[in-house]
């Protein structure tokens, strides 16, 4: 062991950082399958779940989303696996890369980050699986465009909207893909009551919008209202409360589904930013207090209102 020491000591510097650098990425891939080994145990309980709650666990979700999909999938048996989910970031957290490894469904992933999507496909996993993954800012007016161009029309599996604004408009414009199961971010400070959402703008970023980091997107009733719409079913939220389910209604095969009083869950994680961008850790109705008179639409009656 010494000798290894002393060896690796003597190389030139950039010898040496090129071995560390492999070493992480060996740490990072051994990690990454003891992970999916755990979660493939895991995916056998929560497909014997009862509920949305009971079936939670986290692999790569940011929450206990993992779970919530292997249940549902277990009920709803999908004839499609396939995914598309936007708002991907890294993919590091995302919602769909548990069952792009465990379950081996195929899919298409949207960053606005062109350095993500980079990092994506310099990752190991992007060669393994059947994976397509685009750089471009999501919008009303170009989604169904690049769902088209890249070959994702039709029926698919599951449709995974997270992009931190302009999700219910993005979800109303979508008409070239119907999925089985869709899961949407909502804004649990918005409450349980209005059908509201963030104005449409095509260049929304939450950080420029408002300092809090918390104006954004849409209550769960206007995402439950745009959902029977479009068919589906609402059968619950994630318990960090960010998250929303819904199934299409022919499908749903005994699961219940629920109304917005009965399913919604109020956030307590604290995100919230103070005037110089820095983490304020605000917590409960404090949150709410900062988005006092900031302008939201009515998505049932399509005028301004105010928070």
């Amino acid at each position: 062991m010494r000798r290894k020491i002393r060896r690796f000591l003597n190389e030139p510097l950039e010898a040496q950082i090129r071995e560390v650098q492999a070493q992480l990425r060996q740490a990072k891939e051994d990690n990454i399958a003891t992970k999916l080994v755990m979660g493939a145990a895991l995916a056998k309980l929560a497909r014997q779940a009862t509920s949305l709650k009971e079936a939670e666990f986290k692999v790569f979700s940011q929450f206990g989303d993992d779970g919530i999909l292997q249940y549902l999938i277990s009920r709803i048996k999908p004839q499609v696996d396939t995914f598309i989910e936007f708002g991907v970031e890294d993919y590091e957290e995302a919602n769909t890369r548990f069952l792009l490894m465990n379950d081996n469904w195929k899919g298409l992933i949207i960053d606005g980050s062109s350095s993500f999507i980079d990092f994506i496909k310099a990752s190991s996993f992007y060669w393994r699986y059947s994976l397509k993954a685009i750089a471009s800012f999501v919008t009303v007016e170009n989604i169904n465009q690049l769902l088209v161009d890249h070959g994702f029309t039709g029926q698919i599996g599951l449709l995974s909207i997270d992009i931190d604004g302009n999700d219910y408009w993005v979800w109303q414009a979508i008409s070239v893909v119907e999925a089985d199961i869709v899961v949407i971010e909502y804004n649990s400070l918005f409450g349980a009551e209005r059908s509201i959402s963030v104005p449409y703008r095509a260049d929304f970023d939450r950080e420029q919008a408002h300092y809090s980091y918390l104006y954004f997107g849409a209550s769960l009733p206007a995402l439950y209202d745009l959902a029977l719409e479009k068919g589906y079913a609402f059968v619950g939220c994630n318990q960090a409360g960010n998250n929303a389910y819904f199934v299409k209604q022919e499908k749903l095969n005994g699961l219940a589904a629920l109304t917005v009083d009965e399913g919604y869950v109020y956030s307590r994680f604290r995100e919230s930013r103070n005037p110089d961008g820095q983490m304020s850790f605000l917590d409960g109705v404090e949150r709410s207090t900062l988005l006092k008179g900031l302008r939201v639409i009515n998505t049932r009656t399509n005028t301004e209102e105010y928070l």
